[in-house]
Order: C-alpha cells, then structure tokens, then sequence
C-alpha cells in the first residue's frame, strides 16, 4: 500500500515535467517559450489535466467490479435512513419448475404483497436454487424473509423487546440496522426448518453447508458467520444470506470475512487512493462513514 501511494505521488510531479519536456522539443513551442524562466513556464501547464494520472486503485477487487448499492453495509453503526427503499424491488417467482423459489410465508409489507428483493438479487437467488434442485438429496428451499422496510423492521424489534424485557438478545436488528431494508439480505432455509425457529443448529444442514460453500459463485455471502460475531454483533444465521455481486463475494467468502470486515479493508483503501491524489469521483460513491 505504502509504495503504492509514493509511486502515485512520484507519477504527479513527473507527469507535468514530461510533458513540459515534449512542449519543448518543439521548434515552434521552444521559440515561445525562449525569454520565460523555467518557473514562468511550469506556471503555465495546465495541472488539472495531469492531476489523477497513474494513481492505481490499489485494492483486490477492482472499482468496475463493484456495484456501491450491492456492497452498503447496513448495522447499528452504518444505519439506513427510514425513507430508504430500493428503487428496483421485484417479487420473488415463487415456481421451482418455472425458475423460482418457494416461499415459507407469503408476506407482506405496507403495499408489498409477497416476496420481494432487488432484481438483481432475486435473479441470483433463483439461479441458486436451480442449481441446488439438481443436488442429490437435497431438501426443497424456501425463501422465508425477503425485503423488509424501516416501518415493519421497527414493529419486529419493538416486538423483540417485548418479550425479553426490554433486552435486545441478537436476533432481530434495530430499525435502519437491518440487511433486509437493502432488499439484497434473503433468509434461505431447508423444507425441515420452513416452519421452525432459526437457530444456529441449521449448520448442520446439507443445504446450509452447500450454500456456505457455494453462494459466492451467485453473488452471495453468509452475513452471520459463526465466527463473526464480534464484528457484526449478531448471532449466527447459516439462513441469511447477502447478495454484493460475484467479485466481491469471491473475496470475502474465499478469505474468510465478514462485510464489516470488508467495508474496513474498502474504506482503507479509499483513503489510501485519494491521498496518493487519485480522482475523488471514481471513489465518491464507495465512501461510507458510521453514524455520528
């Protein structure tokens, strides 16, 4: 990372001295140029257009492979605001034979009838569970929480509170914490558990093992990881799973994190780039910042 940034810094103070020695070389450029003191000269180059050259996004997912929407961390410290709705929220096809995954509950949110998630998103669900049809002995899968708002995830967690004492137990995020309100966080569950309280004994399940091996290869990850707890301060779901998109699901399954974890190593890097000088616009939209 280091040398990185002194390569990038190196890069901005030789770019204008190039160019200011290819202006030169010109017969007609030298005669204009022949009563002015090398600082006159440097004064006149135009250092906006050399500014951002060669700064190399130095980060193991590229910026073109990322989507900001995919990859918005939302928890207690990174909440969303109450009047944020994907734009793009399509029901989920419920019809195994025609692409879709069953639903344990029909659901229902404000105006919403059914299961919804951002297409994208339902896309990459329905081609995951095509392909885990095709497993020997697998059990039928069931979509059992899709999209939810701020207004029926604040009913759940008051809900929560209730019944334990005002005490919140790790089970059911606050409103604006929770990774259903991205409409890219989906709760994936066996026919056996379709009608079960979820707890961290779904591990055990063919299903759940397949998908902790295989969800990346759709664009998914395991929110909860079973040893991520500190980081993302809630229990273990083997259920729960988060489309970010193949790239970055690749790099966080395949190296163990969490998107907590992610979202650090993304905001390190980040920073690294613009103070190497790299151009804030092709950053702008990855930056993320917790709560006041």
């Amino acid at each position: 990372m280091k040398n990185s940034r002194i390569k990038g810094r190196i890069a901005l103070l030789l770019v204008p001295i190039v160019s200011l020695t290819a202006l030169l070389s010109l017969p007609a450029a030298a005669e204009e140029y022949d009563d002015l003191s090398i600082e006159e000269i440097v004064e006149d180059v135009d250092l906006d257009s050399v500014a951002y050259n060669d700064i190399v996004w130095d980060f193991p997912v590229a910026l073109e492979d990322m989507n900001p929407e995919y990859i918005i961390l939302a928890n207690k410290h990174y909440l969303l605001d109450k009047n944020y709705v994907p734009q793009d929220l399509v029901k989920v096809p419920k019809d195994p034979a025609k692409g879709g995954i069953k639903w344990a509950v029909s659901g229902s949110d404000g105006k919403l009838k059914g299961q919804h998630l951002r297409a994208e998103c339902a896309q990459a669900l329905c081609d995951m569970n095509a392909a885990m049809r095709e497993q020997d002995g697998f059990r039928t899968m069931y979509l059992k929480s899709g999209y939810r708002s701020y207004a029926k995830q604040n009913t759940m967690y008051k809900n929560r509170l209730a019944k334990h004492n005002g005490k919140d137990d790790g089970w059911v995020s606050m409103p604006g914490a929770s990774d259903h309100q991205t409409g890219l966080g989906c709760d994936v569950v066996p026919s056996n558990w379709k009608d079960r309280g979820m707890n961290e004994k779904m591990m055990a399940e063919p299903e759940c093992q397949w998908m902790a091996a295989h969800c990346h290869e759709y664009g998914f990850i395991i929110r909860y990881p079973a040893d991520k707890k500190e980081y993302t301060e809630i229990n273990t779901e083997p259920w729960h799973l988060r489309y970010v998109g193949i790239p970055a699901a690749s790099y966080i399954m395949e190296n163990g994190l969490c998107l907590e974890e992610f979202t650090l190593q993304l905001q390190d890097a980040v920073q690294a780039f613009l103070e190497a000088g790299g151009d804030p616009a092709l950053v702008e939209a990855f930056i993320q910042k917790p709560n006041a």
